[in-house]
């Protein structure tokens, strides 16, 4: 069979039948050619079939779209990561074929549109090409005027025949996918799908088929970083929120805009970043957490009022979105650098909580920890999210939602006397009542951004400050010791411990993963809590002759991104090193495993 094939071809004998049980696509095309509706009917058929899901996605920063990918990796086992290197390259035009050519593994199969793309005869020895009219074919099967936007459910269909995919549940997520629009648009959508799905793919040298997924005690619920963050403060028991359109921060902003309505509640979209976090303080003073969120630069903006809930000691939630910085950035591009301003954004010592949830499901219920902590320590939680984790697509177990959904309304409970900054409660945590509960004394507290005494009045005395300035730190020294030390993954002692935060956590697992298979003593630790850092990562540290912080960040003046110098600047401990890299992608498995490598190898000529 020749390496390369383009159209069908009768008298090529029909592909065999392989078993897998992984697959890498990567789908590279433009952004209005609907590429990440191809990936996420996958990732959400994956979701349906009991299978492990996790998708990549790059997109353009200008209105007007440009190139974009979306590489999503399908596995009846364990998935850890969108994988380095694809198995399969969907291209549908030349700039597609000639850039993402590389991220396909040797003598992996390259589907591309022969419309468009005219194949380099020297890498159709690397790879094996098979090349199909999609755009023309897709005019055939639904009309020239319907081309641009059914030719991602064509390719669709072709991709569901290469894998053996159950084309029932694929046509109800396009039924789905269109539910509520013109008749006819459904209608064209599914014929695309079974025009690609008819095509003869004799010239694949093999067609695939997932070997069977272990059975699961429950359902499968399949979604991205932001929809479980929206429904996570839902089940928590938000009612109220405010903020402000920025990528990639908005499709929070829609959900809940969408969905608190059906509780009770509404998302109001305020004139600026200022007002949103205002409005937000405000319903919280009124007795029920609330939400704002942004980007960085919109964090930027939110910090004095920020500063303003800390020293009220105002219970608030914050979701920052991560994202290329500083300034505009790269809004569509992923990176770890806005620890610094939401550990000590603000002026004054004004602390704060910061969680860092490291996966798809770990951001539902991150956000109810959020509003939990929040509550409990009468202090502004910042989750910190980013780009990656905010739009890649992973299936997981459905949550106990009788278990975990919560009502957090006030107590408007009469009380006899009442102190909300009282010196002398044992924990140091301030309690609020809500506005319009009677006190029987007759002695009201006030809410200031101003230093107070223990009612909330307005005082400049020396001793109150520095007490109530304890209390503020005090209690959150209260929380790292009450939260769990995080577990490595991998043996508690070794050489290498690799050191995570955020949406590294599948890729460093990866990692040891193949690391101890090759022999090499490595583990990895993944820290959700990073402000306060929790009690005992001391000892763990202990146990390993190196540790490398890996962060989506710049390594800065001293060789180390912003949370090793945390945990430096915390344990005093030289071996804590850093692996940074500030280009706007997410970590590749092999990536972390050479820079290690390099590491050790310079740290043994030094010695």
């Amino acid at each position: 069979m020749s390496d390369s094939t383009v159209a069908s071809a009768s008298s090529v004998p029909q592909p065999k039948l392989s078993k897998i049980s992984e697959a890498v696509i990567r789908i590279a095309g433009n952004s209005q050619d609907g590429i990440q509706a191809i990936g996420g009917f996958l990732a959400r058929l994956a979701g349906r079939s009991e299978q492990e899901v996790m998708t990549f996605m790059t997109i353009p920063s200008t209105i007007s779209g440009g190139a974009s990918i979306f590489q999503v990796r399908i596995g009846t086992g364990e998935v850890l990561s969108p994988g380095d290197d694809a198995d399969v390259l969907l291209a549908f035009y030349e700039e597609s074929y000639e850039k993402h050519l590389a991220a396909l593994k040797k003598g992996g199969i390259v589907l591309y549109d022969s419309d468009h793309v005219d194949p380099d005869p020297e890498k159709e020895k690397e790879y094996h090409h098979v090349g199909i009219p999609i755009t023309s074919l897709t005019v055939e099967a639904i009309g020239g005027t319907a081309r641009d936007k059914g030719k991602n459910i064509y390719a669709l269909g072709l991709i569901a025949r290469m894998f053996d995919l159950n084309v029932e549940k694929l046509e109800k997520l396009i039924s789905e996918r269109f539910a509520g629009k013109d008749e006819s648009i459904t209608k064209n959508a599914l014929a695309a799908f079974h025009a690609g799905y008819a095509y003869n793919l004799s010239g694949l040298m093999a067609t695939f088929h997932f070997t069977e997924s272990a059975k699961r005690a429950g359902q499968q619920v399949v979604m991205n970083g932001n929809e479980a963050l929206g429904y996570g403060l839902i089940a928590a028991g938000v009612r109220f929120g405010a903020g402000y359109p920025i990528t990639p921060w908005s499709d929070i902003m829609e959900l809940l805009r969408r969905e608190l309505p059906k509780y009770g509640g509404m998302f109001i979209q305020c004139e600026d970043e200022i007002a949103s976090i205002a409005m937000a303080l405000g319903s919280s003073y009124s007795g029920r957490v609330a939400v704002t969120g942004s980007s960085g630069p919109g964090i930027s903006l939110k910090t004095e009022a920020l500063g303003w809930g800390i020293m009220a000691e105002m219970p608030l939630v914050v979701i920052d979105v991560q994202r290329g910085g500083p300034s505009t950035g790269m809004p569509t591009n992923v990176e770890q650098s806005d620890l610094n301003i939401a550990c000590f954004g603000g002026h004054g010592d004004s602390p704060r909580v910061v969680l860092a949830p490291a996966n798809v499901e770990d951001c539902f219920y991150t956000a109810i920890d959020a509003v939990n902590i929040a509550r409990k320590y009468s202090v502004p939680v910042i989750i910190l999210t980013d780009q990656a984790i905010a739009t890649r697509i992973e299936a997981f177990e459905e949550p106990d939602l009788k278990k975990l959904c919560q009502d957090i309304s006030p107590d408007l409970s009469a009380v006899t006397d009442f102190k909300p900054y009282d010196l002398q409660l044992p924990d140091g945590v301030t309690r609020h009542l809500a506005p319009g509960t009677r006190i029987a004394s007759g002695k009201y507290p006030v809410v200031t951004g101003l230093e107070h005494d223990e009612a909330g009045h307005p005082t400049s005395s020396p001793k109150l400050h520095q007490q109530m300035t304890e209390k503020r730190r005090n209690k959150l020294k209260v929380l790292a010791h009450e939260w769990k030390t995080p577990k490595t993954f991998g043996a508690p002692e070794g050489d290498v411990l690799l050191v995570g935060w955020g949406s590294s956590q599948g890729p460093l697992r990866e990692a040891v993963e193949r690391a101890r298979a090759a022999g090499d003593s490595y583990s990895s630790l993944h820290i959700r809590m990073v402000n306060p850092l929790p009690d005992g990562l001391d000892e763990v540290f202990a146990g390993f002759n190196h540790v490398f912080v890996v962060e989506l960040n710049d390594q800065g003046f001293y060789g180390y991104g912003q949370l090793a110098a945390l945990l430096r600047a915390r344990y005093c401990d030289a071996k804590i090193r850093g692996i940074n890299k500030s280009d706007g992608l997410t970590w590749k498995v092999k990536e972390i495993l050479q820079r290690v490598k390099e590491q050790l190898e310079a740290a043994k000529q030094k010695n």
